[in-house]
Formats: structure tokens, C-alpha cells, sequence
């Protein structure tokens, strides 16, 4: 069953997400549905982000941009 909710969000967070929903060939309401449904699934699964951890090995050749940013945030 469908239930009408009224949310009160910034002007242009509204404007994005119209135009993520229209990419994505649904609604706002899906796209909320869909994170809604997402973000209260059993807490106990690991982030994506901690799925993804590991599985491409790190770049081993001397990388510029590596050494300025460890040069930069140095202690």
C-alpha cells in the first residue's frame, strides 16, 4: 500500500534530485523509496564501501601526486 508523505527539503536538493530521477527514468518518490529501503536494511551488512575494500591491487609505481599529497598532510 502507498502512503502520500510531505517532506520539506532545500530548493535545490529538490532541483537535483528531479533531474537524477528523470536519468534514472523514475520518480523522486522511487528514488527515496529505493534509499529509504536501502538505508534501514539489517545494520549489521558492511557498507559498499567496505565490500569494495581490497579487491584491486594498489598501484605500485611512484605516483606524483601520492608524494605531494604525503608531503602536504605530513605532521
Amino acid at each position: 500500500m502507498k502512503t502520500k508523505l510531505t517532506l520539506t527539503v532545500d530548493a535545490e536538493i529538490i532541483a537535483r534530485t528531479k533531474r537524477l530521477a528523470k536519468k534514472r527514468r523514475t520518480s523522486v518518490s522511487g528514488l527515496f523509496e529505493e534509499w529509504s529501503s536501502t538505508a534501514t536494511q539489517d545494520s549489521n551488512r558492511p557498507p559498499l564501501a567496505e565490500t569494495l575494500l581490497g579487491q584491486w591491487p594498489a598501484s605500485t609505481k611512484d605516483d606524483p601526486r601520492l608524494e605531494y599529497l604525503l608531503q602536504k598532510h605530513a605532521d
